[in-house]
């Protein structure tokens, strides 16, 4: 996750959440492309080329651009569209935070790419100190929780993933980090694919239904309410704002906060 030694003039960003984080360090006119689904802030982005997905990014329209610098992530886009880049002569940072402190010294360090001392002190530094908090917290018994981010069939939040350590860091117990659980089907062996009878037998206390990437709705959370599990009995499933779970960078105070209420309650 070490930046390519480029002035980065010219940006094109391939992770919705960094380029919020471009935007929140005063850097956006360094922006000349993004993805479709970089949609925060409304505003900003909407003045900006639009170069397809993070699956599926438009590398000729990328080139066309001639920026000096792509950003990418190696678990949201492809290695082969960052070959086709790298090839062509463009260093591409390919970022790969796994852990809310590497999110966080991912956030100073495209700040390192020229944000003043002013938007440090208001974007960088809150989230330190909300990371630093979190740490210094006294360890609660932690909350069994189950995060899905798909549906047809269900695949779950695994471990070694920044939604897991998130979640531990706001007091939850991943209910389905456990690689060695021999009834998990693995899809890339870091999101398990879990059927109904395994949520059952986790027993989560806290269900969490992000909005994205899977549009999770009050139906989904009220066929999970029927199940015999104690989430379901104490009324704790809740619809969330999925860019809490995974957009790491300014987001993660408010996350810290907004999902450490939830699974401490």
């Amino acid at each position: 996750m070490i930046r390519p030694a480029s002035p980065g003039r010219r940006i094109v960003s391939l992770v919705p959440s960094l380029t919020e984080a471009l935007f929140s360090l005063g850097l956006e006119a360094r922006l000349v492309g993004v993805t479709e689904w970089c949609v925060h802030p409304a505003e900003g982005v909407a003045r900006l080329p639009r170069l397809g997905g993070t699956k599926n990014p438009d590398v000729p329209g990328i080139l066309a651009l001639e920026p000096d610098l792509v950003i990418a992530n190696r678990e949201e886009n492809r290695p082969r569209d960052v070959r086709r880049l790298e090839e062509a002569g463009i260093p591409v940072w390919v970022t790969y935070p796994r852990t809310v402190a590497e999110g966080v010294a991912l956030l100073r360090e495209i700040a390192g790419l020229g944000a003043s001392a002013e938007r440090i002190r208001q974007v960088v530094e809150p989230v330190e100190a909300a990371m630093t908090e979190a740490l210094c917290r006294p360890a609660p018994q932690l909350t069994r929780v189950f995060c899905p981010i798909w549906k047809e069939p269900w695949m779950a939040v695994g471990a070694d993933t920044y939604a897991d350590d998130l979640l531990r860091l706001c007091g939850g117990a991943n209910v389905f980090a456990n690689r060695g659980d021999t009834g998990l089907e693995a899809v890339g062996r870091r999101y398990p694919i879990v059927r109904d009878v395994q949520i059952e037998e986790a027993a989560p206390e806290v269900i969490l239904l992000p909005d994205e990437p899977y549009a999770f709705g009050p139906a989904d959370a009220a066929e999970l309410a029927a199940l015999p599990i104690p989430a379901a009995r104490s009324g704790r499933i809740h619809l969330i704002d999925g860019t809490l779970v995974s957009w790491y960078g300014p987001r993660i105070g408010r996350a810290l906060q907004s999902l450490g209420a939830l699974l401490r309650a």
